[in-house]
């Protein structure tokens, strides 16, 4: 489907689009024990944070080495274009949810708030101590949701609105 450097840019850019609001707002639903008490102030602030990070890691990160561990563990000329693509993409989130849950618990649980909001309490002391646990359970919590949503949701949507981009039909000039 992706047939050169420009149309896998395309498709990370399609893919962080949609994937970077709907982790946010599922990730401070967590942290805020459900949606309607969402901080839209902190999630204006953090979406186009993690939509750098997010496209910078999907880019030189997650998409060389999903498909370089995909390649190993299938054989595209022998199986279906569709075991394929879910190769793709489990190999992905296993790479880019650690990753970007690193990420997330220093955004959500760390430095970033505490500077943001000037958390008179805040040490550094403090926040390595609970930096592990805090990983370890963000890990947890959206390796399922990530996982779910990008084979079920999101990939479906990105290639759908790929192929619209790129392979749509063109009519015959007359």
């Amino acid at each position: 489907m992706i047939q050169n450097r420009k149309q896998g840019l395309i498709f990370a850019l399609i893919t962080v689009i949609i994937t970077v609001p709907y982790f946010v707002f599922y990730c401070l639903s967590i942290e805020n024990g459900e949606i309607l008490n969402v901080d839209w102030k902190f999630a204006l602030i953090l979406i186009p944070i993690e939509f750098v990070l997010a496209y910078l890691s999907e880019v030189f990160i997650g998409s060389p080495l999903a498909l370089k561990f995909a390649m190993k563990a299938i054989d595209p000329k022998k199986n279906d274009h569709m075991i394929v693509e879910s190769a793709i993409i489990c190999a992905t989130v296993t790479i880019m949810c650690p990753w970007m849950s690193f990420l997330a618990t220093i955004l959500y649980k760390g430095v970033f708030p505490a500077l943001v909001f000037h958390d008179a309490a805040w040490t550094f002391g403090s926040f390595i101590v609970h930096f592990i646990p805090n990983f370890l359970q963000t890990v947890v919590l959206n390796f399922p949701f990530a996982f779910l949503g990008q084979m079920f949701i999101i990939q479906p949507i990105v290639r759908r609105i790929f192929k619209f981009i790129f392979y749509r039909k063109k009519s015959p000039v007359k």
